[in-house]
């Protein structure tokens, strides 16, 4: 068995001679096969670190496998988890008492290892099994799992997805499904942030009980009214936000990390005054200041008020005094999300985490040692040896252990104005 690292040496020199090499010299039409066979040997190489991947260990302090891979590959998170996901499905594996097994997808992984796939492929064929029905049997599924990984080998992604879908209907022609089925499909979800409008497209799954409750709603909500001039969509718009709109705030929904489940606002007094800007909510959503004035006078939100210029804060307006809430409330002003590096949790969805020294490590609950940190990124701290602090312009530092390789720093994905420099820090 030849060294890993001789053979990545000789990968580097390959690709080396590749990007050096003038593909230009051959005639026209055989161009195109010189890239088919580039494209193939790329695909073999993802296989490759896909079985590479089947091997990774944790080790005592080290974090799962998915969040340490992220960070050495500079990939996202949901990247890592979906790579260590289908080696699990492509990748022969071992049961624990250490016995050969084969993939979940042997047909598909057979080709995939042989570069034949691309990812697009790959997920057109986990989609197809994803949203299969549990009365299909094993047998089918077994020859439904083999006709698509021969399709994939001749059909582009486009096309493969139009035979999953034929094949589908004729493995369940009578659409019988499940409540089991539907309920494993259901689902809401933005698609993607805030569009440069500050509008925001989310897809819906309903399952049949909600949208008979949301027709009930709609029905008499979103109905037509004499010279109104909304279209339908619009009228059904509205009615969703009064129907969210009256519950928000209500003592009945209990508490969500301490606090009322309402709105919490950031702004600066500036921005209040010219009355133009935008504030942004502990959910990270950039709400214009025209739309925060016209919310706040019949809501019971939380607005907290910084200087523009100072950063200090100024204000903090609330429905009612909540004492052990307060500093929560300013830590969702000032940090928006979790701090840890690269992290995209919202506020909302984010602990309070004591940045120095933990409280049931005689840390203290002062405001100045507080800061915000994820479920995930928190246990970073408790369970795998990170460390925080906090550094003199207010930010939180992440410091990752010394024997694992992960990229500590700060968090700037909550205050994109931190990206730009200031007028007098240009060059």
């Amino acid at each position: 068995m030849g060294s890993i690292t001789a053979a990545l040496d000789a990968l580097d020199i390959a690709v080396e001679l590749l990007g050096a090499a003038d593909i230009e010299q051959l005639p026209a039409p055989e161009r195109f096969s010189a890239l088919e066979r580039l494209e193939t040997a790329v695909r073999r190489q993802v296989a490759v670190s896909h079985t590479q991947l089947t091997h990774l260990e944790r080790y005592e302090g080290c974090p799962p496998i998915p969040i340490v891979l992220a960070d050495v590959l500079r990939i996202s998170r949901s990247t890592a988890k979906r790579r260590v996901r289908d080696a699990e499905q492509l990748v022969p594996r071992r049961s624990l008492t250490g016995e050969p097994l084969a993939p979940l997808l042997p047909m598909t992984g057979k080709a995939w290892d042989a570069g034949l796939l691309d990812g697009e492929h790959v997920r057109v064929i986990q989609k197809f099994f994803r949203d299969l029905p549990d009365h299909v049997g094993t047998v089918e599924i077994e020859k439904a799992e083999r006709t698509l990984a021969e399709h994939a080998q001749t059909m582009r992604p486009d096309q493969l997805e139009k035979i999953a879908d034929r094949l589908a209907v004729h493995l369940n022609p009578d659409g019988q499904y499940s409540e089991e089925d539907r309920a494993r499909k259901r689902g809401f979800m933005w698609c993607g942030g805030q569009r440069a409008d500050g509008m925001s497209v989310g897809k819906l799954v309903a399952d049949p009980a909600l949208r008979s409750m949301l027709d009930a709603w709609l029905a008499k909500f979103a109905a037509p009214e004499p010279d109104d001039p909304r279209s339908h969509a619009q009228r059904q718009h509205d009615a969703l936000a009064d129907l969210v709109r009256g519950r928000l705030g209500d003592p009945k929904l209990g508490q969500h990390n301490g606090l009322p489940v309402t709105m919490i606002v950031t702004t600066t007094l500036q921005e209040l005054q010219a009355g133009a800007g935008h504030a942004v909510t502990a959910g990270g959503t950039l709400l214009p200041i025209t739309d925060l004035l016209r919310m706040a006078t019949p809501a019971n939100h939380y607005l907290a008020v910084f200087d523009g210029v100072t950063g200090q804060s100024l204000w903090l307006g609330r429905s009612r005094r909540l004492a052990s809430a307060d500093q929560r409330i300013m830590l969702l002003a000032k940090y928006r999300g979790c701090t840890a590096p690269g992290c995209t949790v919202n506020g909302y969805n984010s602990q309070v985490h004591h940045a120095a020294k933990d409280w049931k490590h005689g840390g203290s609950t002062d405001i100045d040692d507080l800061t915000l940190a994820c479920k995930c990124d928190n246990l970073l701290v408790e369970n795998d040896g990170w460390t925080t602090r906090q550094l003199p312009g207010g930010q939180t530092q992440w410091i990752p252990p010394s024997d694992v390789p992960l990229i500590g720093g700060t968090n700037e994905y909550h205050h994109p104005e931190r990206l730009l420099p200031k007028d007098d820090e240009k060059d």
